[in-house]
């Protein structure tokens, strides 16, 4: 009786909290929230051309947001051997290695350590912060970021953009 007692008043707490809850309304958001719950299976996933900003090989999805316009989350496909060169962000880069392996190398100049992760790692890159990006095996790499995707290239002839 004792435990059924426990029970009932435990419940009747869980249920009182829960509903003084929702009873404040839904929690402030920021503009680039969602307006819905998302969930998104991997065999839906849209993938495309990289933009021109990344050199070519690479396929990207885009899971949340909008990377030329604002806070977004994607999924980026890159071939073994791709390679970013050396570059900057005006806002911090958050990178989670999904499958694969790569190496990442902060600082400036060719001659930067690199530290190799492998699926599950993750890195963060603040913003203006120089770095680089190569892949030793086929590889997915999810990146996040609170703002649009700007990349600057620290050497202008490594930019993809330019002609030849």
């Amino acid at each position: 009786m004792k435990t059924l007692a426990r029970l009932i008043s435990t419940t009747a707490i869980v249920v009182v909290l829960t509903v003084s809850l929702f009873a404040q309304g839904e929690p402030a958001t920021s503009a680039s929230s969602a307006s819905h719950h998302t969930l998104m299976k991997v065999e839906d996933l849209k993938w495309g051309d990289a933009p021109p900003a990344l050199p070519r090989g690479a396929k990207l999805a885009v899971l949340q947001g909008d990377p030329m316009s604002g806070a977004f989350t994607i999924r980026l496909k890159v071939p073994a051997g791709y390679k970013i060169p050396l570059h900057t962000h005006p806002s911090d880069e958050m990178v989670t290695v999904i499958s694969g392996s790569a190496d990442f190398a902060v600082g400036g100049g060719v001659n930067s350590p690199a530290e190799s992760l492998r699926a599950g790692g993750f890195a963060l890159m603040p913003a203006g912060m120089q770095h680089s990006a190569s892949a030793t095996s086929d590889t997915i790499l999810q990146v996040s970021s609170p703002a649009a995707f700007i990349i600057t290239y620290v050497d202008p002839k490594d930019d993809p953009r330019q002609t030849k």
